[in-house]
């Protein structure tokens, strides 16, 4: 991750006198080994991990200890972001309100039964407040985005029409086409990965609890686009949210008939898993375009252009952001460490803090 300024360096290269007579080191402080991180002074314990885990994970799947150890790794990465927002939120005076928190622990169980939902939980060690409070906790730190980055984004109509003039050829639609946008997930590692968080699903079943956990997180209303930023393992489509663009009815015929379907008659908005040679691939389906010329008259070509303009300048200022805010943050990932220095082997015991300078 970039960070968004640059330290300057004028004070340290004018006085360098000033740094030999520096106030002499703190001890170092130690912390238990159930201290995962500490962000700004708050400790994310080893319990937040393992309960943010028993939420993403799929319980028919078994990982590996070092499978399992790199999805916490990746959580406790989340959790650091997100607990920097939450307390983001609290100077911002932004809270969710019960309606919208209700909405998302019903839309977290449709599609099963009340006694099914509270089985799953049950099978998970996890309680209906748990999942409440991390719902609670997702909607808090989106708001936090959306207040600080997406409502502040704009796009002009000079903006609009450049982007027409620049791409006019594809709005002449030569025949009938879909606009498709994808999140793969493949069940080897990968040499290249493209995505924002680094992950990467190593083996098959590694690769069917991402997918799982993928369609999860688009059920409770995540953005596809986002999603795919941050998860999906093609390096080419991730950093544009997935997007593939228009593909004609003809190519999409000749493509593998898992990848076909996912598409060909399907609705705008519909999201499908396909596989293929053991990879998986989420398969969204933005617009089905008809064949004919598209001019900026036309709402969609205008809305069209418009959303994916936002989308680029969001997922630019949303990086920039939660770098910014980072960077601005003191944040110790002691798992991260304890890790390298016990060449993957996690230790008990505690580890001291960096000294104070």
């Amino acid at each position: 991750m970039v960070d968004r300024k640059l330290l300057l360096t004028a004070l340290v290269l004018a006085g360098s006198s000033f740094a030999c007579r520096a106030t002499p080191a703190a001890p170092a402080k130690e912390v238990s080994a159930d201290t995962w991180a500490v962000v700004d002074g708050r400790e994310i314990k080893k319990a937040d991990v393992d309960k943010a885990y028993q939420r993403a994970k799929d319980s028919a799947q078994a990982l590996s200890p070092d499978e399992e150890m790199t999805a916490k790794l990746s959580l406790l990465n989340d959790l650091i972001v997100q607990d920097i927002l939450l307390s983001k939120a609290s100077t911002l005076k932004l809270e969710v309100p019960q309606a919208d928190l209700d909405a998302a622990y019903s839309n977290a169980s449709k599609n099963i039964t009340e006694e099914a939902f509270q089985q799953e939980l049950s099978k998970r060690g996890l309680t209906p407040a748990e999942v409440r409070d991390g719902l609670r906790r997702e909607l808090l730190a989106e708001k936090v985005i959306t207040q600080e980055v997406s409502s502040k984004i704009t796009v002009s109509e000079q903006e609009i029409q450049d982007f027409f003039n620049a791409n006019r050829a594809q709005f002449n639609i030569a025949e009938e086409a879909y606009h498709v946008a994808q999140i793969v997930v493949t069940p080897v590692r990968d040499p290249r990965v493209g995505n924002r968080t680094g992950d990467d699903a190593t083996t098959p079943q590694a690769a069917v609890a991402k997918i799982k956990m993928l369609m999860e997180r688009l059920k409770a209303g995540a953005s596809f686009r986002d999603l795919a930023v941050g998860y999906s393992e093609d390096p080419e489509s991730a950093p544009r949210g997935g997007d593939l663009g228009l593909i004609p009815v003809s190519q999409l015929r000749q493509a593998p008939p898992p990848l076909r379907d996912a598409v060909l008659g399907k609705e705008a908005g519909a999201v499908n898993v396909a596989t293929s040679n053991g990879a998986y691939a989420l398969m969204l389906v933005v617009a089905h375009e008809q064949a004919g010329q598209r001019d900026l008259s036309m709402p969609q070509v205008r809305d069209g252009i418009t959303q994916t303009l936002r989308g680029r300048k969001e997922q630019l200022l949303r990086a920039a952001y939660l770098t910014a805010v980072r960077s601005d943050t003191q944040v110790v990932n002691y798992l991260a460490r304890r890790l390298v220095e016990s060449k993957g082997a996690l230790p008990a015991a505690p580890l001291a803090a960096p000294a104070a300078k």
